[in-house]
Parts: C-alpha cells; structure tokens; sequence
C-alpha cells in the first residue's frame, strides 16, 4: 500500500520541553554510535504531540539522531502505526483488512466507517473528532475482525459493537478494548480446551484490557513527558 506524506506541512516542529528531556533520555540508552535505533519511539512522540507526522517532526528527529532525512522517511512510511497525514482530533480508527478479518467482516466495519465517519480512509469527519483508515495485518487473527483505537486492540467485533464504540467516541467517552464477545484472549469461542486449572482464579479481563481500564483514557495522546 503506498503512503506518502500529507501534501500540506507545517513549517517547523519541535518537541515540547517535556517531550524533549524525554527523547534526550531515550537516546541516552543506547551506546555511542548506536543512536538511530531510538528512531521508532522519537517518531512516535512527536506523533503523539502533534497527533500526526509531519515532515518537519521526522526531520528534527533524524536532526537529533544524526541520520539523513531518508532514513527517517524509510521508517515513517513503512510502518502503519506512524500517520502521515493528520488524524481525528479524538481518534483514529484502523481497521484490520487482512485475511482473517476480511472472511470475518471487515469490509463491513469499512463501511460503518464510511457511513459514519467520511466517505474516504484519512478524511476526517465533519466535525474533526475521528478519521479511519484500513490496514494490514494487526497480527490478532484470531480475534477478528478487529480495529486498532488509539493504544488498543478492538476485537471480535460486530457490525452493531463496531457502531457503539464509534457512537462512544463522539459521545467523549472511552471505549472498552478487548474482546466483544466475550473472550479473555484468543481462546475458543465454546471456552478453554487447555489450560483449566486455574482459569477459574485468573483476573477479570487479560492484562492488556486491565492496563486500559486502570488508565481510564488509552486514546488520549501524550503532550508532556
């Protein structure tokens, strides 16, 4: 799938004072020489400032790192959890378009996504709050269809599960991640074949759900360190 940075830039970027210890503090882990491997989680930061990567963000943190622009270009473009162009101010919503989740329904959630949302992946609805795209394999085949939302996994979705979280979204609330039908992880539907012992003991929802209720907000971005 090609992707190419937005057509519209902003002049400048930098990191906010916060963010800008933090990523000094990122670098600082790696040794001498070594530097460019703390590209991933600078993008990423400046990401969540911003909201989205713009070429002035992947300049300054290929600035910071020593490396050719190109080389901050190879990263941003290949990987889909960088967004190029600029997103819903509330969220983004990717929606898994691989194998498992087109047999499952994805193109449905496509369509509640153009109903609801706008008519074309990277628009942004009419009134700024969400966008959406289709993406390849988010790697939980076995829990689909399912989309991505800010920090989290949204799985086993229906067309009417997909709705409400969208609905909730609008709404300014904070969806639920996890499974919708039900499931702790990627277990059979009919329940455990394995691994009985002490299913009966383990905690509510799996640790990935649980992180995302204790912080009660897992779509908002990071503006300070």
């Amino acid at each position: 799938m090609l992707r190419r940075l937005h057509k519209n830039q902003p002049d400048s970027f930098e990191f906010s004072p916060a963010n800008l210890a933090w990523a000094e503090k990122q670098i600082a882990k790696y040794p001498e020489g070594r530097q460019a491997s703390a590209i991933i989680p600078l993008l990423w930061r400046a990401q969540e400032q911003e909201g989205w990567l713009s070429r002035p963000a992947i300049e300054k943190t290929c600035e910071m790192l020593g490396l050719a622009n190109i080389r901050g270009m190879e990263v941003a473009t290949f990987y889909f959890m960088f967004q190029l162009h600029p997103v819903g101010d509330v969220a983004h919503i990717q929606v898994c378009g691989t194998t498992s989740c087109m047999i499952c329904g994805a193109e449905d959630l496509i369509g509640i996504c153009k109903e609801k949302i706008a008519p074309n992946a990277h628009e942004r609805s009419a009134d700024g709050k969400l966008s959406w795209e289709e993406v390849e394999c988010l790697g939980a085949c076995s829990n689909a269809p399912m989309a991505q939302i800010g920090k989290d996994y949204y799985e086993d979705l229906s067309g009417e599960a997909f709705t409400q979280i969208i609905d909730e979204l609008y709404a300014g609330k904070v969806p639920l991640p996890g499974s919708r039908n039900g499931r702790f992880a990627s277990e059979p539907r009919s329940g455990l074949t394995s691994l009985t012992a002490h299913a009966e003991n383990r905690q509510a929802a799996n640790m990935s759900v649980s992180l995302a209720t204790e912080k009660g907000d897992s779509i908002s971005r990071i503006t300070e360190g």
